[in-house]
């Protein structure tokens, strides 16, 4: 994991806001699908699907902050990369471990290290923080 910049320079990011609930996950990937499919990048379009979700899901579950929402970015970086963040108000950090085989979670970051070109958590401008993961799409250029 290493560090992001604060507030990456990137056009044409796509924010959104959700509730922290889990109904918010669903309506999170049909948006990144949406956005895919506008930027002509639907060949990383599951593996940011599953990525989307994972870092999404972890912050409803742990990074929620009663009346606070979360927030998603989606932005196309250099390299023919699509990079999502998550960004809540907590100050939690999440930790990457492999599952003790007792409960059914603990996979979600191990898989997102495991697609990622790179991801990290770091500290977002007021409260809380941002995890984020870059994605390489292939057969892409470099120009957004």
């Amino acid at each position: 994991m290493g560090p992001a910049p604060a507030n990456p320079p990137y056009d044409d990011t796509v924010v959104r806001r959700w509730r922290p609930a889990a109904r918010s996950v669903p309506l999170a990937r049909r948006e990144l699908r949406r956005t895919l499919a506008r930027w002509e990048w639907g060949a990383v379009e599951d593996v940011a699907s599953l990525v989307l979700s994972e870092l999404l899901t972890n912050a409803v579950r742990h990074g929620r902050v009663p009346g606070r929402e979360v927030e998603t970015h989606f932005a196309q970086v250099p390299g023919a990369r699509l990079r999502i963040e998550v960004h809540d108000a907590s100050e939690r950090r999440p930790l990457m471990a492999l599952p003790d085989g007792v409960g059914d979670g603990g996979w979600g970051l191990p898989l997102v290290d495991s697609l990622a070109v790179k991801w990290g958590v770091c500290d977002r401008p007021g409260t809380g923080k941002l995890v984020w993961a870059e994605l390489a799409v292939e057969g892409e250029s470099d120009a957004p």
